[in-house]
């Protein structure tokens, strides 16, 4: 991870200098995740047509299960996003300097942290921008768990600013690399693009149903893999 970092430091540092800067810095952070893909051993393959445009603001959801999500959403994805995640990242060596120039930080156990993501996710949507979610808020321990159940922020984020839901699986991405580093091989890493969840007119009581829908869309998925 942290090579290409420091073969493209002078480039990401200057992309992260100005917040309108960002769509360089995506651009530079996609061909580091496609470095750590391909200099890994995984192959990603995906199913189903993308169904968003080009220039307008999504939220990209997906199921959380290994530390290669980020890098495989980033090579999904060219459309310009951000991601919503852990505040305590942005303690690592290196990525960490990055990571909180340019992500959405959340603090989980802190109130203030969690309704600032919101303010936050506006003022990227008015860029242009697109944010991305791992709605699941973390990795379960109990690793028999397929698809844990979803927190309600990015639904409310959703809802709140009427941009649709644009929701991806990826099926081997534990097995590929999971959180135990005794663990993981190369190989497939298998996506199914589904089509966009629309948002518009929906309000705030509407957010659980949408929530449900999109976890089931998933659910289904992985349960019944389609490719």
């Amino acid at each position: 991870m942290i090579i290409p970092i420091l073969i493209m430091s002078p480039l990401l540092i200057i992309s992260v200098m100005r917040e309108e800067w960002y769509p360089f810095f995506f651009k530079m952070a996609r061909v580091w995740a496609i470095f750590i893909l391909i200099g890994m051993g995984f192959k990603p393959k995906k199913r189903g047509e993308k169904t968003w445009k080009k220039g307008e603001s999504y939220l990209f959801v997906s199921n959380h299960t290994s530390m290669t999500d980020i890098m495989l959403m980033l090579y999904m994805v060219k459309n310009p996003f951000v991601f919503v995640g852990k505040a305590e990242l942005a303690k690592l060596p290196i990525f960490g300097y990055f990571y909180k120039r340019t992500c959405i930080l959340v603090d989980r156990s802190n109130m203030k942290s969690r309704r600032a993501v919101f303010d936050s996710a506006q003022q990227k949507i008015n860029q242009g921008l697109s944010v991305c979610i791992f709605p699941e808020g973390g990795v379960p321990d109990d690793t028999s768990i397929i698809l844990d159940n979803f927190k309600d922020g990015a639904f409310r984020l959703a809802i709140d600013h009427q941009i649709p839901i644009a929701p991806l699986t990826f099926h081997d991405n534990k097995k590929r690399l999971p959180f135990n580093i005794f663990k993981g091989s190369p190989g497939l890493m298998r996506v199914k693009l589904h089509p966009i969840i629309a948002t518009k007119n929906l309000v705030a009581d509407d957010k659980k149903s949408l929530r449900e829908q999109t976890r089931n869309v998933l659910l289904q998925e992985l349960e019944q893999p389609s490719l």
